[in-house]
C-alpha cells in the first residue's frame, strides 16, 4: 500500500514546491493542495492530469486535487523625474527588460495617462489587452515583459481629457491587473508631482523609487522636488540615474557634454542617495526606441549600461524585502 512519503515524493516530482499539503485517505484515495499562482486554466488542467497519473503509478485509486492561488507579493519600482524630456520612459523600458534578463519576472505600467509612450517603445501599439473578470490581462511584449498602457486602450492620437480622479482610477486598473508570474512592476510615472503621483503614493505604495535626471542644474532642481515627494510619502529611494550623460559624435568621434557632466552624481552624493549610473546621449538609443527595439534587449556597451543599473536595482530589492 502506498505510504504518504512515497506519494508526496511522486507528486513533488511533478509539481515541485507547488505541493502545499498531501493527505492519504482510506480505500487507496488521497488529496493534495497545489499552489496554482500564475497558471491559466490550460496549465491547471495539465498539471492536475499529470498529478493524477503520478498518483496512479504509486498504486492509488483516486487523487483529489485542490488548487489555491495565494496573492503574490509584487513590488512596485516607480521611475520618476521632476520634469519631462529627461528620458525617463526610455530608462523605464530598458530597466524592465534588463531586470527580466537578470531572472526577475518583471512587468511594466505606463502611468503617463495623458501622454503614454511605452506602447511605441515596446512596439505593441496595435495590441489590445483582454480582460479576466474585472481585471485586465497585460499585453505581452516581444521581450518577455508584460505591459499595460493607456495607448492599448484608446485609439492612436485620441486625446485623453480626464480630470484627476479619472486618471487615478485608470492608474488603478493598470496596476491591479492579472500580472501572472511577475514579481516586480516597473511604473513609468509622468513628469512632475501631480495627481497620478499622489495616487501612486497613497494607494499603490511603491517598494522604492528611481529618479532620472539629465546633468544640468535645471533638471536637477526639478528632480529634487520629485525626491522630496517620494520622501514625504515614505517611499525609499533606490537611487538616481544620470541620463543623456555625454555625446560621442558618430562622424568625428569627439566626445562632448551638451547637458553638462556629473551633475546627477554630485546631487545624489549631496543628498546621500545611491548613484546608479550614467546612460549616454546616443543615436542608437533614439533609433532603437523609435523602432521598438530597446538597447537593453541586445548586447554591447549600451545594453551593459542598462544592465549595470538593473543589477543595482535588483540587489536593492534583495536587501529590502
Amino acid at each position: 500500500m502506498t505510504d504518504a512519503a512515497t506519494l508526496e515524493a511522486a507528486l513533488r516530482e511533478v509539481a515541485g514546491d507547488r505541493v502545499q499539503a498531501v493527505r492519504l485517505g482510506a480505500d487507496r484515495t488521497a488529496s493534495v493542495v497545489i499552489e496554482a499562482e500564475g497558471l491559466d486554466d490550460t496549465g491547471r488542467k495539465a498539471l492536475e492530469h499529470a498529478l493524477k497519473q503520478a498518483a496512479t503509478a504509486t498504486g492509488l485509486a483516486d487523487l483529489r486535487v485542490g488548487m489555491s492561488a495565494s496573492r503574490r507579493q509584487r513590488r512596485i519600482v516607480a521611475v520618476g523625474s521632476g520634469k519631462g524630456g529627461v528620458g525617463k520612459s526610455t530608462l523605464s523600458t530598458n530597466l524592465a527588460i534588463a531586470l527580466h534578463r537578470l531572472g526577475r519576472p518583471t512587468g511594466l505600467v505606463d502611468a503617463d495617462i495623458y501622454g503614454p509612450s511605452q506602447a511605441r517603445l515596446f512596439s505593441t501599439e496595435d495590441r489590445r489587452p483582454e480582460a479576466k473578470g474585472n481585471k485586465l490581462i497585460p499585453v505581452m511584449s516581444g521581450y518577455g515583459v508584460p505591459m499595460l498602457s493607456m495607448a492599448h486602450l484608446v485609439r492612436p492620437g485620441q486625446p485623453i481629457a480626464w480630470r484627476g480622479p479619472m486618471a487615478g482610477n485608470a492608474l488603478g486598473q493598470l496596476i491591479d491587473a492579472e500580472w501572472g508570474a511577475a514579481e516586480v512592476i516597473v511604473v513609468d510615472l509622468p513628469p512632475g508631482t501631480g495627481d497620478v503621483q499622489l495616487t501612486m503614493l497613497q494607494k499603490h505604495k511603491p517598494a522604492g523609487a528611481v529618479i532620472v535626471s539629465t546633468p544640468q542644474d535645471l533638471a536637477l532642481i526639478d528632480a529634487t522636488r520629485a525626491i522630496a515627494l517620494f520622501e514625504q510619502g515614505d517611499v525609499p529611494m533606490i537611487g538616481m540615474v544620470e541620463n543623456m550623460a555625454g555625446y560621442l559624435c558618430p562622424h568625428c568621434g569627439e566626445a562632448s557634454d551638451p547637458f553638462g557632466q556629473g551633475g546627477a552624481e554630485a546631487a545624489a552624493r549631496s543628498m546621500g542617495l545611491p548613484f546608479l549610473g550614467r546612460i549616454p546621449l546616443a543615436m542608437e538609443i533614439r533609433r532603437g526606441s523609435d523602432a521598438g527595439a530597446p538597447p537593453a534587449a541586445g548586447e554591447g556597451p549600451l545594453a551593459e549600461a542598462y544592465m549595470a543599473i538593473a543589477r543595482q536595482v535588483s540587489a536593492w530589492l534583495d536587501t529590502h524585502a
